[in-house]
């Protein structure tokens, strides 16, 4: 199989109140904002020089907004309505996944996960936190964003549950972490500097 995946980075604008707020509580509305920020254009960086074509798909903020921020050549699809496996749902294979909150995310974690895709229909990047980083696949896969335990340590297990299920072969990529709660800030010092 030889498939050239697009990126589909989810990212929400960089409003305080509405973006990162379980840093709220040690950051303040504005400052978990700013380290959102941060991760985004982070990742956008990772994604351009992984030289994979990319899309972000947007939600917090028009289209004309993001473009302000991150730049007029950047690819934006609006997320829509409805819950995250719904909005997941509508990326058209062949694709990967991508959340912006993965501060040692590489360009060859991307590229290798662009790898795995010409030989098997699934690729996972395992978050140490139980969900995952990145979904990658070649085909649709309707049943892996129906009814997930969605922002739960259960996420990547029950994922892998389904694939075995639909009996569908997948890669694993590196673990890595997330920064979603305070105490993930201490590894990454740089986002609040």
């Amino acid at each position: 199989m030889n498939v050239t995946p697009t990126i589909a980075l989810f990212a929400r604008y960089p409003t305080a109140g509405e973006a990162k707020t379980r840093l709220a509580p040690l950051l303040g509305d504005a400052g978990a904002a700013r380290v959102h920020r941060r991760l985004v254009e982070r990742t956008l960086a990772t994604m351009r020089e992984s030289g994979l074509p990319f899309a972000v798909h947007h939600t917090g903020a028009s289209a004309a907004h993001f473009a302000e921020w991150l730049g007029e050549d950047v690819l934006l699809v609006e997320q829509g309505e409805g819950d995250l496996g719904t909005r997941l749902a509508r990326v058209a294979p062949p694709a990967i996944l991508l959340g912006a909150d993965i501060p040692a995310l590489t360009a060859d974690h991307l590229r290798a996960a662009a790898r795995a895709l010409e030989e098997v229909p699934v690729v996972i990047g395992p978050a140490t936190d139980g969900g995952y980083y990145l979904l990658g696949f070649t085909q649709a896969v309707p049943q892996l964003w129906q009814d997930m335990p969605w922002g739960t340590d259960s996420v990547l297990a029950e994922t892998k549950r389904r694939l075995d299920d639909l009996g569908l072969a997948y890669s694993l990529l590196d673990e890595l972490d997330d920064c979603d709660r305070p105490e993930d800030l201490a590894r990454w010092p740089e986002l609040t500097a």
